[in-house]
C-alpha cells in the first residue's frame, strides 16, 4: 500500500534532509514524555473535520504519538485543494473523490488515501416532505414546489455532491426562485436554512453538532438519508514535495500514517458516540467506498 510513498518519503529525505512548513494554528496537544517535539504539519481540510470538533479531539493524540503538532485551516474541498496546489499547506484531507484523484493525477498529491466516511443527509422542516431514502423525489419536490433550498455555493464537498445530484438529475435548480446560495461553510448554512425554514445538503457530522447545542435550538429534522449516493467519503494526500520542496512531507507523511493506523482508526471510531450515542464518523483506512 505504501510502496509508492516510501520510495518517494526516501528520495526526497536523503535529497532534502529539510522540511517546511506554514499556516495558522489550530488545536495543540501535549506530547509524552521521550517524545521528542518535531515541529508544525499544516493541513487544508473541509469545514466538515473542524466544525464536528473531530480535530480537535485529534489532534493531542497525534502530537502525543508522534511529536508533530496539528495545525489546520478548515474551508470548501475546493479552496483546500487549491492551497495544496499553491503549497501553502502539507497535506489535505477533504471530501471529493473524483477532485482528489484529479490532484493526484495532475502531479500535486503522492497518493491519496481513504481514512473514514459518514453519509449526507437533507435536513428540513417535517413538512411537507415526509422522510424518505428518495433522494430523487425530495429534490423534485423541492423544485417542483419551489420551496426554500439554500446551498453551500462555495465549491465545498458538499456543493459539488450537491450539484453532481442535480445534474444526474437533469435539473437545474436554480429555476427555483427560493434557491439561494451562503457562499458559506455548513454551520452557517444550517443557520440560514433554519431561519428560512428551509431544506438543504448537509453532512450528518455537522448537522448533529449543531443539532445537540443548546445555544442554536436548530428546528431542522433529517427528511432525507440512506440512499447510496449519499455516502460521503474523506481522503488524505499530502503536497508533492517535487512541485513544493519546502512542505513538511515528512510530517505529512507521518500523519497520514498515524491516521490510517489501528489507533487513529480507533480514535474516529469513538468520536461523538458518548456525546451523539453515534459516531460523526467511520473509519475505513484501505478500504474505499
Amino acid at each position: 500500500m505504501y510502496k509508492n510513498w516510501q520510495t518517494i518519503l526516501l528520495l526526497f529525505f536523503v535529497s532534502l534532509f529539510v522540511v517546511g512548513c506554514s499556516g495558522n494554528d489550530g488545536a495543540m496537544g501535549e506530547k509524552s514524555p521521550g517524545v521528542e517535539e518535531k515541529g508544525k504539519v499544516m493541513m487544508a481540510t473541509t469545514t466538515s473535520t473542524a466544525d464536528t470538533g473531530l480535530l480537535d479531539f485529534l489532534a493531542p493524540i497525534f502530537k502525543e504519538t508522534t511529536g508533530y503538532t496539528l495545525a489546520w485551516t478548515a474551508v470548501g474541498t475546493g479552496e483546500a485543494l487549491k492551497m495544496g496546489e499553491d503549497g501553502q499547506v502539507d497535506l489535505v484531507l477533504v471530501h471529493a473523490k473524483s477532485s482528489e484523484e484529479a490532484f493526484v493525477a495532475e502531479g500535486y498529491g503522492v497518493e491519496r488515501f481513504p481514512v473514514m466516511y459518514n453519509d449526507f443527509v437533507v435536513v428540513g422542516p417535517k413538512e411537507p416532505i415526509a422522510h424518505t431514502e428518495d433522494i430523487t423525489a425530495v429534490f423534485t419536490r423541492i423544485t417542483e414546489e419551489k420551496l426554500p433550498f439554500i446551498s453551500r455555493g462555495d465549491d465545498s464537498g458538499t456543493h459539488k455532491k450537491e450539484k453532481g445530484i442535480w445534474n444526474a438529475m437533469g435539473m437545474d435548480p436554480t429555476t427555483n426562485p427560493q434557491y439561494l446560495e451562503t457562499g458559506q461553510g455548513m454551520g452557517a448554512t444550517l443557520t440560514m436554512a433554519d431561519e428560512k425554514n428551509g431544506y438543504c445538503l448537509s453532512d450528518r457530522g455537522t448537522y448533529l453538532k449543531l443539532k445537540n447545542d443548546a445555544t442554536l435550538t436548530l428546528e431542522l429534522h433529517v427528511v432525507c438519508e440512506g440512499a447510496s449516493d449519499l455516502l460521503n467519503q474523506y481522503g488524505v494526500i499530502a503536497v508533492n514535495p517535487q512541485i513544493h520542496p519546502r512542505v513538511n512531507f515528512l510530517g505529512a507523511n507521518a500523519f497520514i500514517q498515524w491516521i490510517c493506523s489501528k489507533e487513529g482508526q480507533e480514535a474516529i471510531k469513538g468520536f461523538g458516540v458518548e456525546e451523539y450515542g453515534q459516531a460523526l464518523f467511520i473509519p475505513n483506512a484501505g478500504e474505499d467506498r
